[in-house]
């Protein structure tokens, strides 16, 4: 492991980025016009899907890391307020933007209309509380991917709540991680309990309504609870990572590189169903299968000797870098380039693969660069300032008057 970045995360994250990204566009391309040789090729594709679950388990991972440092370590709790503040300068000013243009977007190009329904879903969206109710999970309906973020941000609400309890406890070690799997175990009974006690009404229910009745259709099972069960195996994976740091050896490259091939093939196994993959319990993705593979990937791969240095490649690092920012524009993108710019994405006819790859290439080359603008001139600006607060000094009549003793 380096000390600047944890080997192997910055390729999950990219792999995680391109994943959603050919899931979006293979989902373009008329099934009946695909060569034959290459048809699996674009089922594997459209179960690209479960790059969702990799971005939950990535950032469970990562920002659990700090507070099991701080747990063994005998330290109190990180602070929150910090937490709070670096989550919402990483995620706010991108999704924000992205979400805005997109609903002006709707209402000039896209001609939909201005009803209480699409004010009610921008809104919840925007205060990012569009994942608790199947009317407000989409926020816009021309950028479907921005559903994920009220889970995100559930999930970083719920993962200190959940570690307070270990510092409350004054676990530590061993004892705090045998702990964790009995907090996942809680949130699954808790997620089982809204599969089954939230019963949604057929009315409109099923894609063919559109984005509504689709979130129908995933509600109950798509529910902020059992994200988090995900998200949870992300900072458990943390907690084994964390007592595992010091070690190096590659006996972990062979342990890391069959995470990602079994992650692979989690994704196979479900080729022909729902591209939900809804696993045990009903929480997508897979679960727990495809989650376990991630999570056993990140023990792994940062105390491997040479796999995740050659993961990590620079243009895995570029694809981490600007992910988000792909993440929330590539569907903007292919949305507007199939309204536009006629015959993209018109893949029915007799050169329908033809105009597909045209298509998606033109997709992946405008959404990395609108990825890249807005991670250099927003993103990236907003997270340096936000880190400048971080280092502020504290006053100095303050710092006196909190050194007084009461």
């Amino acid at each position: 492991m380096t000390q600047q970045r944890l080997l192997g995360a910055d390729f999950l994250r990219a792999a995680a980025c391109l994943m959603v990204l050919l899931h979006h566009l293979a989902f373009r391309m008329d099934g009946n016009n695909v060569p034959g040789p290459l048809q699996g090729v674009v089922d594997f594709a459209v179960m690209g899907s479960f790059g969702v679950a990799v971005f939950f388990v990535l950032s469970g991972f990562l920002l659990a890391r700090p507070f099991w440092q701080a747990l063994d370590a005998g330290e109190p709790m990180p602070s929150l307020g910090i937490y709070a503040l670096r989550r919402a300068a990483r995620i706010l000013p991108g999704f924000w933007l992205a979400l805005i243009v997109s609903f002006v977007l709707g209402l000039t190009i896209y001609g939909y209309d201005l009803g209480r329904e699409e004010i009610v879903r921008f809104v919840a969206g925007f205060f990012l509380v569009s994942d608790w109710h199947w009317v407000t999970l989409f926020p816009v309906n021309n950028n479907g991917p921005l559903w994920s973020i009220g889970f995100e941000v559930t999930s970083y609400l719920l993962l200190p709540f959940f570690l307070a309890v270990l510092f409350a406890a004054g676990l530590k070690g061993w004892p705090a991680r045998f702990a964790w799997v009995g907090v996942i175990g809680v949130v699954l009974a808790l997620h089982w309990m809204v599969v089954q006690w939230a019963p949604i009404d057929e009315v409109e229910r099923g894609w063919r309504y559109g984005l509504v009745g689709g979130a129908k259709a995933w509600m109950p099972r798509f529910n902020p609870i059992g994200f988090f069960a995900i998200f949870a195996l992300g900072a458990l994976a943390a907690g084994v990572q964390v007592k595992l740091a010091g070690m190096r050896s590659y006996l972990f490259d062979l342990v890391g590189l069959a995470s990602v091939v079994a992650a692979g093939w989690v994704m196979v196994a479900h080729i022909g169903g729902l591209n939900e993959g809804f696993g045990w319990l009903d929480v997508p993705y897979g679960f727990p299968f495809m989650p376990l593979a991630i999570a056993v990937g990140l023990v792994a791969l940062p105390s491997s000797a040479l796999a995740g240095r050659v993961l990590d490649n620079p243009v895995a690092r570029y694809i981490a870098e600007v992910s988000f920012g792909v993440y929330i524009w590539h569907f903007l993108v292919i949305g507007l380039l199939e309204r536009l710019v006629p015959p993209a994405f018109e893949t029915s006819g007799e050169n329908g693969w033809t105009i597909w790859l045209a298509s998606s290439g033109a997709a992946i080359v405008i959404s990395f660069l609108v990825a890249t603008v807005s991670f250099r001139l927003l993103e990236q600006p907003v997270v340096r300032w936000a880190r400048g607060l971080e280092r502020r000094p504290v006053p100095i009549q303050k710092r006196e008057l909190a050194e007084t003793p009461s």
